[in-house]
Protein backbone atom coordinates (compact mmCIF):
# COMPACT_ATOMS: atom_id res chain seq x y z
CA UNK A 1 0.00 0.00 0.00
CA UNK A 2 1.51 3.21 -1.20
CA UNK A 3 0.79 6.05 1.63
CA UNK A 4 1.79 9.62 2.49
CA UNK A 5 5.32 10.06 3.81
CA UNK A 6 5.53 10.47 7.29
CA UNK A 7 7.01 12.98 9.64
CA UNK A 8 5.76 16.66 9.01
CA UNK A 9 7.94 18.41 11.48
CA UNK A 10 5.41 18.86 14.01
CA UNK A 11 7.64 18.66 16.55
CA UNK A 12 10.07 21.56 14.91
CA UNK A 13 7.02 23.45 14.75
CA UNK A 14 5.85 22.80 18.60
CA UNK A 15 9.48 24.08 19.63
CA UNK A 16 8.95 27.62 17.91
CA UNK A 17 5.41 27.75 19.65
CA UNK A 18 7.45 27.71 22.77
CA UNK A 19 6.71 31.44 23.92
CA UNK A 20 3.03 30.64 24.01
CA UNK A 21 3.25 29.48 27.51
CA UNK A 22 -0.70 30.51 27.93
CA UNK A 23 -1.58 27.17 28.60
CA UNK A 24 -0.43 24.41 30.77
CA UNK A 25 -2.20 22.08 28.17
CA UNK A 26 -0.83 23.91 24.84
CA UNK A 27 3.00 22.70 25.30
CA UNK A 28 2.57 18.92 25.88
CA UNK A 29 -0.16 19.03 22.88
CA UNK A 30 2.14 20.12 20.42
CA UNK A 31 4.74 17.58 21.84
CA UNK A 32 1.79 14.85 20.72
CA UNK A 33 1.79 13.83 24.54
CA UNK A 34 -1.30 11.67 24.79
CA UNK A 35 -2.35 12.41 27.92
CA UNK A 36 -2.41 15.92 27.08
CA UNK A 37 -4.58 15.93 24.45
CA UNK A 38 -7.39 13.58 26.12
CA UNK A 39 -7.55 16.50 28.86
CA UNK A 40 -7.47 19.14 25.72
CA UNK A 41 -10.49 17.34 24.01
CA UNK A 42 -11.94 17.50 27.91
CA UNK A 43 -11.55 21.01 28.34
CA UNK A 44 -13.28 22.23 24.69
CA UNK A 45 -15.92 19.77 25.28
CA UNK A 46 -17.08 21.17 28.40
CA UNK A 47 -19.73 23.76 28.71
CA UNK A 48 -18.92 25.59 32.00
CA UNK A 49 -17.95 29.35 31.00
CA UNK A 50 -14.43 29.27 32.50
CA UNK A 51 -13.78 26.03 30.62
CA UNK A 52 -14.47 27.58 27.41
CA UNK A 53 -13.25 30.91 27.82
CA UNK A 54 -9.88 28.44 28.02
CA UNK A 55 -10.53 26.25 25.53
CA UNK A 56 -11.03 29.38 23.16
CA UNK A 57 -7.64 30.58 24.03
CA UNK A 58 -5.93 27.19 23.76
CA UNK A 59 -7.55 26.38 20.02
CA UNK A 60 -6.22 30.28 18.88
CA UNK A 61 -2.61 29.38 20.11
CA UNK A 62 -2.36 26.21 17.37
CA UNK A 63 -0.39 26.41 14.92
CA UNK A 64 -2.21 25.81 11.48
CA UNK A 65 -2.75 22.49 9.77
CA UNK A 66 -1.45 22.67 6.46
CA UNK A 67 0.25 18.69 5.39
CA UNK A 68 -2.52 16.97 7.73
CA UNK A 69 -5.29 15.21 6.00
CA UNK A 70 -9.62 15.09 7.48
CA UNK A 71 -11.46 12.18 6.08
CA UNK A 72 -15.06 12.01 7.27
CA UNK A 73 -16.46 8.79 7.47
CA UNK A 74 -20.71 7.74 7.38
CA UNK A 75 -22.97 5.22 6.78
CA UNK A 76 -25.72 3.36 8.41
CA UNK A 77 -25.29 1.21 11.55
CA UNK A 78 -24.22 -2.09 11.11
CA UNK A 79 -22.61 -1.47 7.53
CA UNK A 80 -18.85 -1.94 9.62
CA UNK A 81 -17.49 1.74 10.36
CA UNK A 82 -15.56 0.40 13.53
CA UNK A 83 -14.28 -2.46 11.91
CA UNK A 84 -13.06 -0.68 8.15
CA UNK A 85 -11.59 2.25 10.52
CA UNK A 86 -9.39 -0.41 12.68
CA UNK A 87 -8.19 -1.98 9.53
CA UNK A 88 -7.80 1.26 7.48
CA UNK A 89 -5.92 2.96 10.41
CA UNK A 90 -3.71 -0.19 11.12
CA UNK A 91 -2.88 0.39 7.12
CA UNK A 92 -1.75 3.82 7.67
CA UNK A 93 -0.04 3.52 11.03
CA UNK A 94 2.26 0.35 9.87
CA UNK A 95 3.03 2.97 7.10
CA UNK A 96 4.07 5.23 9.65
CA UNK A 97 1.83 7.73 9.47
CA UNK A 98 -0.12 8.92 13.05
CA UNK A 99 -3.90 8.88 13.00
CA UNK A 100 -6.43 10.01 15.12
CA UNK A 101 -10.09 8.81 14.95
CA UNK A 102 -13.07 11.34 16.53
CA UNK A 103 -15.58 8.69 16.97
CA UNK A 104 -19.10 10.33 17.77
CA UNK A 105 -21.47 7.75 19.50
CA UNK A 106 -25.11 8.34 20.38
CA UNK A 107 -25.74 10.02 23.41
CA UNK A 108 -26.89 7.91 26.82
CA UNK A 109 -30.12 10.14 27.75
CA UNK A 110 -29.67 9.49 31.25
CA UNK A 111 -25.70 10.66 31.59
CA UNK A 112 -25.53 12.14 28.03
CA UNK A 113 -21.99 9.91 27.50
CA UNK A 114 -21.69 8.00 24.84
CA UNK A 115 -23.87 4.76 24.35
CA UNK A 116 -21.70 2.46 22.07
CA UNK A 117 -18.21 3.67 23.25
CA UNK A 118 -16.46 2.85 19.40
CA UNK A 119 -13.12 2.49 21.45
CA UNK A 120 -13.72 -0.88 22.62
CA UNK A 121 -14.82 -2.23 19.34
CA UNK A 122 -11.29 -1.17 18.07
CA UNK A 123 -8.98 -2.79 20.04
CA UNK A 124 -6.13 -3.22 17.98
CA UNK A 125 -6.01 0.50 16.90
CA UNK A 126 -6.60 1.58 20.49
CA UNK A 127 -3.51 0.10 21.81
CA UNK A 128 -1.47 1.45 17.91
CA UNK A 129 1.08 3.85 19.69
CA UNK A 130 1.27 5.88 16.65
CA UNK A 131 -2.97 6.25 16.94
CA UNK A 132 -5.46 8.04 18.78
CA UNK A 133 -8.95 6.86 19.28
CA UNK A 134 -11.53 9.33 21.08
CA UNK A 135 -15.33 8.67 21.39
CA UNK A 136 -17.11 11.46 22.19
CA UNK A 137 -21.27 11.55 22.44
CA UNK A 138 -23.57 13.24 20.05
CA UNK A 139 -25.49 15.20 23.08
CA UNK A 140 -28.11 14.99 20.56
CA UNK A 141 -26.29 17.12 17.97
CA UNK A 142 -28.11 17.17 14.69
CA UNK A 143 -26.05 16.20 12.03
CA UNK A 144 -23.58 12.82 12.55
CA UNK A 145 -20.98 15.03 14.85
CA UNK A 146 -20.53 16.52 17.87
CA UNK A 147 -20.43 20.08 18.40
CA UNK A 148 -16.95 20.57 19.52
CA UNK A 149 -15.84 17.96 17.08
CA UNK A 150 -14.17 20.54 14.99
CA UNK A 151 -12.12 21.77 17.99
CA UNK A 152 -11.12 18.32 18.91
CA UNK A 153 -9.77 17.67 14.91
CA UNK A 154 -7.74 20.72 15.57
CA UNK A 155 -6.05 19.62 18.71
CA UNK A 156 -5.58 16.38 16.95
CA UNK A 157 -3.47 17.91 14.09
CA UNK A 158 -1.85 19.85 16.67
CA UNK A 159 -0.61 17.12 18.56
CA UNK A 160 0.98 15.72 15.28
CA UNK A 161 -1.48 13.24 13.58
CA UNK A 162 -1.28 12.93 10.05
CA UNK A 163 -4.53 11.54 9.27
CA UNK A 164 -7.86 12.26 11.21
CA UNK A 165 -10.71 10.29 10.75
CA UNK A 166 -14.15 11.29 11.70
CA UNK A 167 -17.24 8.72 12.32
CA UNK A 168 -20.33 9.75 12.20
CA UNK A 169 -23.13 8.60 14.83
CA UNK A 170 -24.97 6.82 11.72
CA UNK A 171 -28.23 8.31 12.10
CA UNK A 172 -27.83 8.39 7.11
CA UNK A 173 -28.80 10.59 5.18
CA UNK A 174 -28.97 13.69 7.25
CA UNK A 175 -25.15 13.48 8.13
CA UNK A 176 -23.68 16.02 6.00
CA UNK A 177 -22.35 18.51 8.59
CA UNK A 178 -18.93 16.57 8.62
CA UNK A 179 -18.50 17.43 4.67
CA UNK A 180 -18.05 21.31 6.68
CA UNK A 181 -15.56 19.71 8.27
CA UNK A 182 -13.01 17.52 6.44
CA UNK A 183 -11.11 17.15 3.35
CA UNK A 184 -12.91 14.24 2.43
CA UNK A 185 -15.90 12.40 2.96
CA UNK A 186 -16.12 8.68 2.60
CA UNK A 187 -19.68 7.08 2.46
CA UNK A 188 -19.58 3.48 3.69
CA UNK A 189 -22.45 0.98 2.21
CA UNK A 190 -23.11 -2.56 2.95
CA UNK A 191 -23.93 -4.56 -0.49
CA UNK A 192 -27.55 -5.25 -1.27
CA UNK A 193 -28.75 -2.61 1.51
CA UNK A 194 -31.72 -2.25 -0.97
CA UNK A 195 -31.23 1.00 -1.49
CA UNK A 196 -29.17 0.89 -4.87
CA UNK A 197 -31.77 2.56 -6.89
CA UNK A 198 -32.14 5.57 -4.39
CA UNK A 199 -27.93 6.91 -4.75
CA UNK A 200 -29.58 9.75 -6.92
CA UNK A 201 -31.26 11.11 -4.10
CA UNK A 202 -29.40 14.94 -2.94
CA UNK A 203 -28.03 15.28 0.65
CA UNK A 204 -25.62 13.05 1.38
CA UNK A 205 -24.64 11.11 -1.77
CA UNK A 206 -24.17 14.30 -3.21
CA UNK A 207 -21.45 15.33 -0.97
CA UNK A 208 -19.79 12.15 -0.46
CA UNK A 209 -15.95 11.90 -2.46
CA UNK A 210 -15.78 8.28 -1.99
CA UNK A 211 -18.57 5.42 -1.82
CA UNK A 212 -17.17 2.31 -0.89
CA UNK A 213 -19.02 -0.79 -0.44
CA UNK A 214 -17.78 -2.56 2.69
CA UNK A 215 -18.04 -6.47 3.32
CA UNK A 216 -16.89 -7.08 -0.63
CA UNK A 217 -15.46 -10.51 0.51
CA UNK A 218 -16.92 -14.60 0.23
CA UNK A 219 -20.79 -15.02 -0.87
CA UNK A 220 -21.55 -11.31 -0.41
CA UNK A 221 -18.56 -10.15 -3.27
CA UNK A 222 -20.94 -10.61 -6.32
CA UNK A 223 -23.84 -8.87 -4.91
CA UNK A 224 -20.95 -6.02 -3.46
CA UNK A 225 -19.39 -5.92 -7.52
CA UNK A 226 -23.23 -5.59 -8.75
CA UNK A 227 -24.26 -2.94 -5.93
CA UNK A 228 -20.93 -0.81 -6.80
CA UNK A 229 -22.37 -0.60 -10.10
CA UNK A 230 -24.97 0.57 -9.05
CA UNK A 231 -24.03 3.34 -7.01
CA UNK A 232 -21.48 4.23 -10.07
CA UNK A 233 -24.43 4.67 -12.29
CA UNK A 234 -25.99 6.42 -9.63
CA UNK A 235 -23.15 9.18 -9.09
CA UNK A 236 -22.40 9.79 -13.02
CA UNK A 237 -26.18 11.40 -12.65
CA UNK A 238 -25.35 13.72 -10.31
CA UNK A 239 -23.82 17.20 -11.54
CA UNK A 240 -20.04 17.77 -11.52
CA UNK A 241 -18.41 19.92 -8.86
CA UNK A 242 -15.56 21.89 -9.36
CA UNK A 243 -13.28 20.48 -6.97
CA UNK A 244 -13.28 16.98 -8.47
CA UNK A 245 -11.04 15.71 -11.00
CA UNK A 246 -13.21 14.00 -14.36
CA UNK A 247 -13.76 10.13 -12.65
CA UNK A 248 -15.04 11.76 -8.97
CA UNK A 249 -17.05 10.48 -7.04
CA UNK A 250 -16.75 6.73 -7.27
CA UNK A 251 -17.48 3.96 -6.12
CA UNK A 252 -15.22 0.97 -4.88
CA UNK A 253 -15.20 -2.37 -2.79
CA UNK A 254 -14.05 -2.86 0.00
CA UNK A 255 -13.56 -5.64 2.92
CA UNK A 256 -12.45 -4.30 6.35
CA UNK A 257 -12.24 -7.77 7.37
CA UNK A 258 -9.53 -8.99 4.11
CA UNK A 259 -8.22 -5.83 3.80
CA UNK A 260 -9.02 -6.16 0.28
CA UNK A 261 -9.57 -2.95 -1.83
CA UNK A 262 -8.16 -0.69 1.10
CA UNK A 263 -4.84 0.37 -1.06
CA UNK A 264 -6.94 1.21 -3.88
CA UNK A 265 -9.34 3.15 -1.85
CA UNK A 266 -6.42 4.90 0.02
CA UNK A 267 -4.51 5.33 -3.55
CA UNK A 268 -7.92 7.31 -4.85
CA UNK A 269 -8.09 9.41 -1.40
CA UNK A 270 -4.46 10.34 -2.04
CA UNK A 271 -5.21 11.35 -5.68
CA UNK A 272 -7.92 13.55 -4.67
CA UNK A 273 -6.17 15.64 -2.35
CA UNK A 274 -3.39 16.19 -4.64
CA UNK A 275 -5.42 17.53 -7.04
CA UNK A 276 -7.65 19.77 -5.06
CA UNK A 277 -3.91 21.10 -3.72
CA UNK A 278 -2.25 21.82 -6.97
CA UNK A 279 -5.86 23.48 -8.15
CA UNK A 280 -6.28 25.44 -4.83
CA UNK A 281 -9.52 23.73 -3.71
CA UNK A 282 -8.28 22.32 -0.90
CA UNK A 283 -7.13 25.30 0.42
CA UNK A 284 -10.45 27.35 -0.20
CA UNK A 285 -12.48 24.87 1.15
CA UNK A 286 -10.86 25.05 4.33
CA UNK A 287 -11.53 28.83 4.09
CA UNK A 288 -14.96 28.22 3.63
CA UNK A 289 -15.57 25.64 6.28
CA UNK A 290 -13.89 28.08 9.04
CA UNK A 291 -16.46 30.68 7.66
CA UNK A 292 -19.63 28.18 8.06
CA UNK A 293 -18.36 27.36 11.41
CA UNK A 294 -18.01 30.52 12.78
CA UNK A 295 -21.76 31.46 11.63
CA UNK A 296 -22.59 27.76 13.24
CA UNK A 297 -20.77 29.56 16.78
CA UNK A 298 -22.60 32.48 16.05
CA UNK A 299 -26.03 31.04 16.06
CA UNK A 300 -25.15 28.44 18.73
CA UNK A 301 -24.05 31.52 21.09
CA UNK A 302 -26.76 33.79 20.19
CA UNK A 303 -28.94 30.70 21.30
CA UNK A 304 -27.68 30.08 24.14
CA UNK A 305 -28.76 34.19 25.25
CA UNK A 306 -31.69 32.61 25.98
CA UNK A 307 -31.20 29.64 28.09
CA UNK A 308 -31.26 32.22 31.14
CA UNK A 309 -33.61 32.46 33.95
CA UNK A 310 -34.66 35.90 32.35
CA UNK A 311 -35.20 35.22 29.10
CA UNK A 312 -36.95 31.66 29.98
CA UNK A 313 -39.28 33.62 32.54
CA UNK A 314 -40.50 36.09 29.31
CA UNK A 315 -40.24 33.43 26.84
CA UNK A 316 -42.97 31.53 29.00
CA UNK A 317 -45.22 34.72 29.52
CA UNK A 318 -45.12 35.19 25.53
CA UNK A 319 -45.67 31.39 25.09
CA UNK A 320 -48.67 31.68 27.14
CA UNK A 321 -50.02 34.75 25.32
CA UNK A 322 -49.49 33.06 21.84
CA UNK A 323 -50.87 30.18 22.93
CA UNK A 324 -54.05 32.12 24.52
CA UNK A 325 -54.24 33.68 21.22
CA UNK A 326 -53.53 37.20 22.91
CA UNK A 327 -50.43 37.81 20.72
CA UNK A 328 -49.33 36.76 17.12
CA UNK A 329 -46.47 34.52 16.75
CA UNK A 330 -44.49 36.86 14.81
CA UNK A 331 -44.88 40.02 17.25
CA UNK A 332 -44.16 37.63 20.05
CA UNK A 333 -41.18 36.93 18.45
CA UNK A 334 -40.29 40.55 18.01
CA UNK A 335 -40.75 41.21 21.34
CA UNK A 336 -38.71 38.82 22.79
CA UNK A 337 -35.75 39.79 19.72
CA UNK A 338 -35.85 43.44 20.97
CA UNK A 339 -35.58 42.86 24.59
CA UNK A 340 -32.23 40.95 24.07
CA UNK A 341 -31.16 43.59 21.78
CA UNK A 342 -32.05 45.67 24.99
CA UNK A 343 -29.91 43.48 27.13
CA UNK A 344 -26.30 43.60 24.88
CA UNK A 345 -26.99 46.77 24.50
Amino acid sequence: MQLLPAGRGWSSLAQKRGDRAMDQLLQPVLQGDRRALSRAITLVESTRADHRERAQELIAALPPAENSLRIGLSGTPGVGKSTFIESFGTALTDAGLRVAVLAVDPSSTRSGGSILGDKTRMETLSRNPRAFIRPSPSSAQLGGVARRTREALRLCEAAGHDIVLIETVGVGQSETLVAEMTDLFVLLLAPAGGDELQGVKRGIMEMADLVLVNKADGDLLPTARRTVADYAGALRLLRKRPQDPEGFPKALPVSAATGDGLPEAWQQMQALAKWRREHGHFDTNRAQQARHWFMAELRAGLLAQLDTPDARGRLDRLGRGVAAGDLPPGQAARQMLDWLAGRRA
